[in-house]
């Protein structure tokens, strides 16, 4: 089972599901369904990688464990 770590991430970036949304081309629905972890298993590559895109991030730090800034 996956864990969505968008949550924390759009926290952590200071970024709101309206910014998001406009930066990935990305509907607010299936940002809401990747914000859940039920959601994000069920997300495309593609989908997850623009939202990755979009963050400044991996498409792997979008779920799995918690999210680790790189150092440095």
């Amino acid at each position: 089972m996956f864990k969505s770590n968008l949550k924390a991430l759009m926290e952590l970036k200071k970024v709101t599901f309206r910014e998001l949304e406009q930066a990935s081309g990305i509907s607010r629905q299936t940002l809401s369904d990747a914000r859940t972890d039920s959601g994000i298993a069920k997300c495309r590559l593609s989908t997850l990688g623009r939202i990755a895109q979009a963050l400044g991030v991996g498409t792997k730090d979008l779920f799995g464990g918690e999210y680790q800034p790189p150092e440095g």
